[in-house]
C-alpha cells in the first residue's frame, strides 16, 4: 500500500496553468485524427471519426491490432506490428460483394474502444456499420459486480440499489449508441439476475423472496435502458461543419 496523496489548491492551480500553457503550444502539431487526451476530444469522437471514415471514405482494410502488443517488436530499422495480436481485416462498403464473389462469407467483425464493429446494411440497403458492446467487455464487467454484490450482501437495500443504478446509468452513459439497444438490455437483466440470487442468499426469509416481487424492487432502481447518444454521422457533422 502506498499513502493517498491528495493535491493542495496552489498545486492544483499550478497544473492547471501548466496544462494551459503547454496546450497551447503544443495542441497545434497534432494531426485532426488524434484523439488521445486532447481537449474537447473524447472517445466516442474517436468513435464517430472512424464510423464516418469507414462509412465516407474508400476504405477497403481495416489493421485490427491488440494495442498491448502494437509495438512489441523493435528492430535497429523502427517498430514493427506484432504478428500474433496484429490482423488485417477487409473491410468497408465493398468488402461484403467482394468476399461473397470470392466465397469467403461475411466481412469479419472488430473491437474498438469497446464496442465491436460490425459490417450491415441499413433499411434501405445502404452499407453502415453496427455496433454493440464487445463481449470482452461485457464479460469482464459482470465477475467483478457480482464479487462487489456478494460483499454488499448484507447491506440496506436502498443504497444497494442506489449502487446498482449509478453502475447501470454509468454503464448507458458510455454504451447507449444506436444500435446496442439489444446489449443494454443484456446488461441489465444480467445485473437483475445477480441482485436477485444474492437477495435469496441473505437469510431463510430472503429464499422466499419470488422473482415477481423482486421485479417490482428492480424496476424502480434499473428502470429500462433508452438510447442516449445520436447516430455518429450526426453528431460529427455537428463538430465539423463544413
Amino acid at each position: 500500500m502506498r499513502p493517498l496523496g491528495i493535491a493542495a489548491l496552489e498545486d492544483k492551480i499550478v497544473q492547471q496553468a501548466a496544462r494551459t500553457v503547454l496546450e497551447c503550444i503544443y495542441e497545434q502539431d497534432f494531426l485532426g485524427f488524434s484523439y488521445g487526451f486532447r481537449p474537447g476530444r473524447s472517445q466516442h469522437r474517436a468513435l464517430d471519426a472512424l464510423y464516418v471514415g469507414i462509412t465516407k471514405r474508400k476504405v477497403n482494410w481495416i489493421i485490427d491490432a491488440d494495442i498491448r502488443g502494437f509495438f512489441d517488436n523493435i528492430t535497429k530499422f523502427g517498430l514493427e506490428l506484432h504478428p500474433e495480436k496484429t490482423r488485417l481485416i477487409e473491410f468497408g462498403r465493398y468488402a461484403e460483394e467482394r468476399r461473397a464473389k470470392r466465397g469467403d462469407g461475411p466481412p469479419e467483425t472488430f473491437d474498438f474502444l469497446g464496442f465491436t464493429h460490425i459490417s450491415g446494411k441499413t433499411r434501405r440497403g445502404d452499407f453502415t456499420i453496427h455496433r454493440k458492446t464487445s463481449r470482452k467487455k461485457f464479460q469482464a464487467a459482470l465477475p467483478k459486480l457480482k464479487e462487489e454484490l456478494s460483499r454488499r450482501r448484507h447491506d440496506d437495500l436502498t443504497e444497494v440499489g442506489a449502487w446498482l443504478q449509478s453502475v447501470f446509468r454509468g454503464w448507458c452513459q458510455y454504451y447507449a449508441v444506436p444500435g446496442n439497444y439489444a446489449r443494454l438490455r443484456q446488461f441489465r437483466e444480467a445485473l437483475q439476475v445477480m441482485w436477485y440470487r444474492t437477495l435469496r442468499r441473505r437469510s431463510q426469509r430472503g429464499r422466499r423472496l419470488t422473482w415477481e416481487k423482486f421485479s417490482q424492487l428492480s424496476r424502480r432502481w434499473l428502470p429500462t435502458p433508452k438510447i442516449l447518444h445520436p447516430y455518429p454521422n450526426a453528431r460529427f457533422a455537428g463538430q465539423h461543419p463544413r
